[in-house]
């Protein structure tokens, strides 16, 4: 007689273990077609490393003085800077296609209402997080570093930045600026499945003015240009979603009458 056990069919507990294995399998497969897209992207665009990261760093040596170039504090940091940023653009002209995987990966369990919904909230999500990343490089970064240099000219300070500094800094400008613009996304979300009232989002307005300030103050530098490029558009963005979400809050549901006693 075999041991091998065989999953019952008529047994709940193997049939769920049997699901939850073909689960893990799927998503061992999405995310390897997922990372292969990227890495597919990134291997086209190596060549032109180089390239890219004179584009990346452009609003910065625009801004320097003249003479002025930025530097490298690490023995290899002029090899892998480029790379990292080689597959940062690669995983942004890639993510439609990660984004793909994960929607086939979660859409069997969606309901057709839920899929309706769900593919124009992703691809709003993405523009949007390509408008900040946009705005970020064309407009905060041009206007920051110009106020820097000439800030610091009167100090008699050279202005030489690190190539691995400058990295990080752009990194996490454009990571505050690319969330800050989904945030229409996430006040119609919000109103659209009933987590929060529309009148409510309206009447904590004035606590999101004073948190954009906060938010900008700790995730910027330390400037009031700087924070006013961000607590701005996060004001504004925050008011566009109120709008929007008047076309997608579900009407009020009219409370009963109360039953009248007939009149003796």
């Amino acid at each position: 007689m075999s041991d091998t056990h065989s999953p019952d069919p008529q047994n709940p507990q193997d049939e769920a273990q049997e699901t939850f294995i073909s689960h893990l399998i799927e998503l061992r497969e999405r995310l390897v077609k997922a990372v292969a897209g990227v890495l597919l992207v990134f291997v086209s665009l190596v060549y032109w490393a180089p390239l890219i990261f004179n584009l990346f760093a452009r609003p910065l040596m625009e801004s320097l003085p003249k003479g002025g170039k930025m530097i490298v504090t690490d023995v290899t940091g002029s090899f892998f800077v480029p790379m990292k940023v080689t597959l940062l653009v690669a995983f942004l002209i890639a993510l439609p296609w990660v984004l793909y995987q994960i929607w086939q990966f979660v859409a069997p369990g969606l309901y057709q209402h839920e899929k309706k919904l769900i593919m124009p909230l992703v691809s709003s999500s993405y523009l949007l997080f390509l408008c900040g990343v946009a705005f970020a490089y064309f407009l905060v970064f041009p206007t920051v570093f110009h106020f820097m240099a000439h800030y610091n000219a009167p100090l008699g300070a050279e202005m030489s930045t690190d190539i691995d500094k400058y990295l990080s800094f752009a990194m996490t400008t454009f990571l505050a600026f690319g969330i800050t613009f989904e945030v229409p996304v996430v006040v119609v979300v919000l109103v659209r499945f009933g987590v929060v009232e529309l009148a409510k989002l309206k009447q904590i307005r004035p606590y999101v003015i004073v948190g954009a300030f906060i938010i900008a103050a700790v995730v910027t530098p330390p400037d009031v240009l700087s924070q006013l490029l961000l607590a701005v558009p996060l004001i504004a963005l925050y008011e566009l979603g109120l709008i929007l979400a008047r076309f997608v809050s579900r009407p009020a549901v009219p409370e009963p009458a109360a039953s009248e006693t007939p009149a003796e």
